[in-house]
């Protein structure tokens, strides 16, 4: 119920329209249904499928920003079926699964429960949920109750088990924990450096990691096939444009057609073309097909196209591992550790993609560089630092091992990724971006997901995380 004694303020915002007010027999929003699911404002000992099975909700699932279903990795169980991990995937009606392409999507696979508003008289192809019916609360309340919880936050019943216990830590503890696990990622990207290093050599090994890098979470496998037949496509190139050229005309980025309103962007085009028409078919064997790249929700200044250009740049050049070596020897302050790599990394200012983001795209009010701090620290935490303490470690560097790790462990804060955001909600009881002081704080976060989140399910069924933190507290009790 809406409390009678309501303060000016929240009287006033409900008649101004602030916040929207709904009736019991209007349609919610969507992201009102999905609140309800993330929270669950249901009658959950009533829950019934369109074709009568019991529901019993072990875990929602977490809210997916990305493509594809709205929740993933919810527990859900079916009568006395075993539960069954999977997607949860919240529409209006039932016709939303086909109206909405879900049933020729694959990123919808996985989707084990169909949650929605009204159902059709006949079920779908998904176990399906209808709300209607279902609400602990009549619809004007929970419109309210949005409107002053975040929808995207998780309720305390959800989070980890380990939530508690790593709140229990000191923020000494806590830090110290990390950087544990921080150093145990570092030398587990360092292995997988040198384990490819023993089969191609240390330069292939790190140009493989650099392209992985550049291609972000979506585009990791298409830029290691690219790097991976590198040898091939950079032999002879008498420019960066060449190098372009090739690097677009393989990956199947590369339009066939001219935009015809941008000038820049066609003329650039045409002298790419003009360098690959020439040479496509003696790098046929290493082109790939277009449709292995992802751009959902992939931001401009990230694209694949700029990311090769970029290296292109760097290939052209040449010595980039005499570069890195030469930084690593140097003395580099704390504070300066990102924008000394940025300068080894920066190239010269591109006449074409230093004013824009994709091959697309208009021409920018002003220039942007190919690379910049936040790029430059993915590299660095990801690549480069493990590619160069390994090589350390295998030449018996004592000094430089240790110069490495402490700038791993100095590196400013990276930026902030979907993986961080639902580890602080799920295992930091919600904690802000500012606790973290360092990448590596982040890395360690990062290795624990992997470590303990990625081989339990949502409700944490025989994950020794919780217990690891608790033994912790003892064995580093100030």
């Amino acid at each position: 119920m809406i409390p009678p004694n309501q303060s000016f303020y929240a009287r006033w915002r409900q008649r101004s329209g602030a916040v929207a007010v709904l009736r019991d027999d209007d349609t919610p929003p969507e992201r009102l249904l999905q609140a309800v699911w993330q929270h669950q404002r249901l009658l959950r000992d009533q829950l019934v499928t369109t074709d009568g099975r019991r529901v019993r909700v072990l875990h929602p699932g977490f809210g997916n920003a990305e493509g594809g279903p709205d929740f993933r990795a919810a527990l859900i169980q079916l009568d006395d079926d075993q539960p069954c991990a999977g997607d949860v995937e919240v529409d209006l009606r039932t016709s939303g699964w086909r109206s909405h392409g879900h049933d020729r999507n694959p990123n919808f696979k996985n989707v084990v429960l169909h949650v929605v508003w009204e159902a059709a008289k006949t079920s779908g192809p998904i176990p399906t949920l209808a709300l209607r019916q279902s609400l602990d609360a009549p619809l004007a309340e929970l419109s309210l109750w949005l409107e002053r919880e975040p929808a995207k936050s998780l309720p305390e019943a959800m989070l980890g088990k380990c939530s508690a216990p790593l709140r229990a830590l000191s923020p000494e503890q806590l830090n110290a924990l990390l950087r544990e696990a921080a150093q145990v990622r570092l030398q587990s990207k360092a292995a997988q450096l040198q384990a490819r290093a023993r089969q191609v050599g240390w330069e292939q090994s790190l140009w493989e990691g650099l392209f992985r890098a550049l291609g972000y979470k979506h585009n990791t496998w298409p830029m290691q096939a690219l790097a991976e037949t590198r040898a091939r496509w950079t032999q002879h190139a008498d420019s960066a444009l060449v190098l372009q050229a090739r690097a677009l005309g393989i990956s199947g980025l590369l339009p066939a057609e001219l935009t015809r309103t941008q000038a820049a962007g066609d003329s650039y085009l045409r002298r790419v073309w003009d360098c690959w028409w020439r040479e496509r078919d003696e790098f046929a064997d290493c082109a790939l097909p277009s449709v292995l790249w992802r751009f959902h929700g992939l931001r401009p200044a990230n694209h694949p196209q700029r990311r090769l250009a970029l290296a292109a740049h760097w290939l052209f050049a040449g010595g980039l591992c005499a570069r890195l070596d030469r930084w690593c020897a140097a003395t580099v302050k704390d504070a300066a550790l990102a924008d000394s790599l940025v300068k080894n990394l920066q190239v010269e200012r591109d006449e074409y993609w230093s004013w824009h983001w994709t091959l697309r795209s208009p021409r920018l009010k002003k220039p942007q560089p190919l690379i910049g701090s936040t790029r430059v620290t993915d590299l660095a935490v990801n690549v480069i630092l493990p590619w160069l303490w390994t090589r350390a470690v295998e030449g018996g560097n004592e000094k430089l091992r240790v110069e490495i790790e402490r700038r791993y462990g100095a590196w400013p804060v990276a930026e902030d990724n979907s993986v961080l955001k639902l580890a602080r909600q799920r295992l930091l009881g919600g904690a802000g971006r500012n606790i973290f002081k360092t990448a590596a704080s982040q890395q360690g976060l990062i290795q624990i997901v992997r470590d303990f989140c990625g081989h339990a399910n949502s409700i944490c069924d025989g994950c020794g995380f919780p217990e690891l933190v608790r033994n912790y507290s003892i064995q580093h009790q100030n």
